[in-house]
């Protein structure tokens, strides 16, 4: 570092932050709007919104607006306007395989989507963690990124995606993604998890339940978070939730388990999924009530990413015509036991698309699942902030969180895809106006991501 009485040396400026949030005494006043606070609570109507910088000072009835705004506050009128919590994207891999123009360009979609989180579910935290940093001190515009670190079976290993975002080290020895057997030291693994800048260890494939349990108390007692998908094989459904796990990811992959063939390994499931669909349509529709008792019990948080089943792969002959009368079966019953669902997506759409996926998936959580568009806004933002170890600062429109919330033109409760018609997104109190992004094109780095 240079001394403080010495000049800087040249060159060594800050990277320009054209997006960085506003400092504190740059104060802005949302007024007219009816007000979606993520707390479960009823709309408002005829409310005001202060920011004070990065973070909400006030929420209040418009008409009791003056006392609330500090002198010289920026006023922005947005009669007829509906105002909620920004939107949190369960479930991404921007960093897979590690494209940092494409991934830039998706993030930058999704902030002028509502986006203002992500969980980054595993990738190459290399570039995942400077992307990160980017968005968070504003030198390129994108959600916050909350990353997982991943631990697997040394089985697993030889999958390509390992190899794609372990370029340059071999797959399996790396601290953002790691083998783990009976004899791996988890303090020192975890360890090296947080050191990527990851804040949660993803549990993956090829473990037991012994292992999966040992992860998970470590990871826990380092102050990491627990994620995990729903089976991690040979470890079933029950036992990653009665391991502590945070979240568990995949809804349909809860059907595994209904009593039946248990895939000793990760790659066996994929053939014996139709199997396991019919098993779970055949049986009682209360069979697996108590694993989401346990559930409920636990905290644990289920990320659905229900419309992937729209896109399940061809190595899971049969079971794509059963997938959404699963989907629907489970997720029904995790609502009605108490569970929290958060929405995740685990894909992007193409180029073309003007909006990112997470709308596709509340559109497909309402019209496919059932589920009101009320609870599944609520998936969208304060379930989605918990689910990210955001629920703290985020997640609600409250005075004292973080001014993160998006605006847009008519009612979601009433339908959906009015979440699709956004005025402006705002992030840190930073604006990110829809006409901006819609005004650079589709099609293009600055409109538009490049096909995956």
């Amino acid at each position: 570092m240079t001394d403080k009485d010495e000049p800087p040396v040249a060159g060594n400026d800050p990277a320009p932050a054209p997006f960085a949030a506003p400092e504190p005494g740059r104060a802005t006043a949302y007024r007219g709007v009816s007000l979606i606070d993520g707390t479960g609570g009823p709309v408002r109507h005829g409310m005001a919104v202060v920011t004070d910088g990065p973070t909400i000072i006030a929420v209040v009835p418009e008409a009791d607006l003056g006392a609330s705004v500090p002198s010289g506050a920026e006023t922005v009128d947005l009669q007829g306007a509906f105002l909620l919590p920004g939107l949190v994207d369960a479930h991404q891999h921007l960093s897979t395989p590690p494209n940092r123009a494409q991934a830039e360009a998706l993030m930058r979609r999704q902030i002028y989507g509502g986006v203002t989180a992500i969980r980054e579910m595993a990738g190459d935290l290399r570039q995942m963690a400077d992307l990160a940093r980017a968005s968070l001190v504003g030198e390129i515009p994108g959600p916050d990124v909350r990353c997982a670190a991943l631990m697997a079976g040394p089985g697993f290993f030889d999958d390509p995606r390992t190899w794609q975002v372990t370029q340059g080290a071999t797959p399996g020895t790396v601290p953002w993604m790691q083998a783990v057997d009976a004899d791996t030291d988890l303090r020192l693994a975890v360890a090296a998890a947080r050191g990527t800048g990851a804040v949660a260890i993803k549990i993956y494939a090829d473990l037991d339940a012994a292992t999966v349990t040992r992860i998970a108390e470590e990871a826990h007692r380092q102050g990491m978070l627990v994620w995990a998908h729903a089976a991690v094989f040979p470890a079933m459904p029950g036992e990653v939730v009665a391991a502590g796990t945070d979240v568990v990811s995949h809804a349909h992959m809860l059907a595994h388990e209904i009593p039946g063939d248990r895939p000793g390994e990760y790659r066996r499931q994929r053939g014996q999924l139709a199997d396991t669909y019919r098993r779970l349509l055949d049986a009682p529709v209360d069979a697996l009530d108590a694993l989401f008792a346990d559930m409920r019990r636990r905290g644990t948080i289920l990320d659905a990413t229900a419309s992937l089943v729209t896109r399940l792969p061809s190595s899971a002959p049969g079971a794509a015509e059963l997938a959404p009368d699963v989907l629907r079966r489970l997720i029904d019953r995790a609502r009605h036991a108490g569970v929290a669902i958060c929405a995740g997506t685990d894909y992007e759409t193409g180029p073309a698309d003007p909006l990112p996926s997470l709308h596709d998936e509340l559109r497909f959580l309402v019209h496919a699942m059932g589920m009101p568009p009320h609870e599944v806004i609520r998936a969208a933002t304060s379930t989605g902030a918990a689910a990210a170890g955001l629920q703290e600062v985020a997640g609600t429109v409250e005075p004292g969180r973080r001014a993160d919330f998006v605006i847009v033109e008519a009612d979601p409760c009433e339908d959906i895809d009015h979440l699709r018609r956004i005025v402006t997104t705002v992030k840190h109190g930073r604006r990110y106006d829809r006409a901006d992004y819609d005004r650079a094109g589709a099609g293009t780095q600055e409109g538009a991501p490049r096909e995956r």
